[in-house]
């Protein structure tokens, strides 16, 4: 048996039945799911009905594959034109298709050669041929995908099961990177539902990819807490020590806090070299209450001038992580708005030039934007002479200037080994920072550190391979040969 290729919806899976049995409810809990887990993932999909379905049937059917940009067709004794995108390939690769156990129809489907999975409704089940699949929930399909195709290409193959925002999924998905059919080095993405238990599930797959800074809910008192999936997920990998991970959270939470990555990147003075350009993080200073602080005396032994940058502690996760702002008077600390405790960072002029790093396990890639213009182009565009602090959320209103006008080139090669630097040291395969070049000093400067960005300014032709790989790579460290 082939990889699946395709994947056909019987209408007896989609569509849900009201009390009366007459009447189309609703799709049934689940279907919209599914369908966008298949799209997403870029397996061929499409819907077959009856010839007898009513009209407010076909309706529903009609509507909801043409939102998901499927093929919906009748299935019935001729093959009609859109049947024969659906016939089985000569390279052995296989068409499922998916049927509801109260649906008397599987007769008919053995002359087209697909392989049926039942969907077992009710709790029990009217099928009983040895060769057809059943699962018991429409949230089992990704998985016996998984499982069918590894059964496929044997041991090369490696299940990812993935969690992160709704969001987050589609941004990575739509550009190719979590596909259930194998990729050339064997990978196949499934997402970890909370509609199903997650130990279950973990069983089935050999790593998992999360963002869990997509799953916190609140940062107290240096505490994290995460939702009830992240939580699960941690309980499991505790109890499961060996079980691959990317990336184990304790190597995560550095970067979810501004004051200790800003006091880790002070390590890079190891990397650096008499007589070349300097690679640093910014000068800091951290603030607990904006009353009870010497501002004068604290930024001069902090060697930071103004104007500063103000961030809060928390660097991701809630939702007034990166509420900033931009400050050129010490009068104006007492009474800001970016939430406490915070880090006061060196405001670096650069060109309105920002350059973003992404290491994708041992390889690494960076992109060039626009960014914030230098302090005495904002002090101009202040409100009249007053100078007021310049508030902004970084996710969404960040200023920025009209063009890149730095002339400097960057040194890729001190940059690099400051990537690897953090690599090893972070201990994490997938991340990204930002990096400023100071204006007369030309001292490269690393702003900001993530995990797990979206690296999309990078082609996908380039990066989703890369991707894979650091995944594989990650994944093949860690199981013997």
């Amino acid at each position: 048996m082939g990889v699946v290729r395709g994947v056909i919806l019987d209408e007896s899976v989609l569509l849900a039945e009201s009390d009366d049995d007459k009447t189309v409810s609703l799709l049934r809990p689940g279907a919209e799911s599914l369908i966008q887990t298949l799209v997403l993932s870029r397996t061929h999909s499409g819907i077959a009905h009856g010839v007898g379905l009513p009209d407010d049937k076909v309706s529903v059917l009609k509507k909801f594959a043409s939102l998901n940009s499927l093929d919906c067709f009748i299935l019935n004794d001729h093959v009609s034109e859109v049947m024969a995108g659906w016939s089985n390939a000569d390279d052995g690769s296989v068409i499922i298709y998916l049927i509801s156990n109260k649906k008397e129809f599987l007769p008919k489907l053995s002359s087209y050669n697909w392989l049926v999975v039942v969907l077992n409704v009710g709790g029990e089940s009217s099928c009983h041929t040895p060769n057809i699949l059943q699962i018991e929930n429409l949230e089992e399909l990704p998985l016996t995908i998984c499982h069918l195709n590894k059964r496929s290409i044997g041991t090369n193959a490696v299940t990812v099961g993935y969690t992160m925002k709704p969001s987050r999924v589609e941004d990575f998905a739509k550009r190719g990177a979590f596909p259930l059919c194998p990729t050339q080095n064997g990978l196949m993405f499934v997402p970890l539902t909370s509609k199903l238990p997650l130990s279950s599930q973990l069983k089935d797959v050999d790593i998992v990819l999360h963002k869990a800074t997509d799953e916190i809910l609140s940062v107290e008192d240096n505490k994290i807490t995460f939702t009830q999936n992240m939580q699960a997920l941690q309980r499991y990998l505790d109890q499961h020590q060996d079980f691959c991970v990317i990336d184990p959270l304790s190597n995560v939470y550095p970067l979810l806090d501004r004051l200790e990555i800003q006091q880790f990147l002070l390590g890079l003075v190891e990397l650096n070299t008499e007589g070349k350009y300097l690679i640093r993080g910014a000068h800091f200073l951290k603030v607990d209450n904006f009353d009870e602080f010497d501002f004068a005396t604290g930024l001069a032994e902090a060697r930071l001038s103004l104007p500063c940058i103000v961030k809060p502690k928390v660097a991701c996760g809630v939702s007034d992580a990166h509420k900033m702002a931009i400050v050129f008077r010490v009068d104006d600390f007492k009474n800001l708005s970016v939430p406490l405790p915070n880090v006061i960072q060196e405001y670096v002029d650069h060109s309105s030039t920002l350059y973003k790093f992404y290491v994708l396990g041992e390889k690494i890639f960076h992109a060039v934007k626009k960014s914030i213009p230098n302090a005495d182009i904002l002090r101009k565009s202040s409100d009249g002479d007053e100078l007021k602090p310049l508030l902004f959320d970084s996710l969404k209103s960040m200023p920025t200037a009209d063009s890149i006008t730095s002339n400097v080139s960057i040194d890729l090669k001190l940059v690099t080994d400051a990537a690897n630097w953090l690599r090893r040291r972070l201990q994490l395969t997938i991340f990204g920072f930002d990096v400023v070049i100071q204006e007369g000093t030309h001292d490269h400067v690393i702003v900001d550190v993530n995990y797990l960005p979206s690296f999309k300014e990078v082609p996908d032709d380039i990066s989703i391979p890369a991707f894979w790989d650091a995944i594989r790579n990650k994944f093949d460290s860690r199981v013997p040969k």
